[in-house]
């Protein structure tokens, strides 16, 4: 019904950036909040960002100051810009979108596929 497919995500060293951007297409009425999580190995799925439809955004504490999320709603997509990254950046990164498929539904949550970020030191 509805994919999510995250891109942009690669080798950088220590003090780089990188730029992912996720894209949603398939059966969309309407997208509400759309969000970056990471996972690193052997850890949790923790929020990095999200943004919801009017703009509105949360950062976790380890990110501030650093990532940038945004979004094109006439593109269904939404990015994170992660500069000055560092080797505790490293994890799969994966994108959410909390969906409307037709008029009158509820919403659901969907996820990408994930996309590996390495940082070296």
């Amino acid at each position: 019904q509805v994919q999510l497919v995250e891109s942009g995500g690669g080798l950088v060293q220590a003090g780089g950036s990188l730029r992912l951007s996720c894209p949603a297409s398939g059966s969309i009425f309407s997208i509400n909040s759309m969000g970056w999580y990471r996972q690193a190995p052997g850890k949790e799925r923790e929020l990095v960002a999200i943004i919801s439809s009017g703009g509105n955004t949360i950062y976790a504490d380890s990110v501030k100051g650093r990532f940038t999320i945004s979004r094109d709603n006439a593109k269904n997509t939404v990015y994170l810009q992660m500069n000055s990254l560092k080797p505790e950046d490293t994890a799969v990164y994966y994108c959410n979108a909390e969906i409307v498929n037709y008029r009158g539904y509820p919403r659901r949550g969907y996820w990408g596929q994930g996309t590996q970020v390495t940082v070296s030191s």
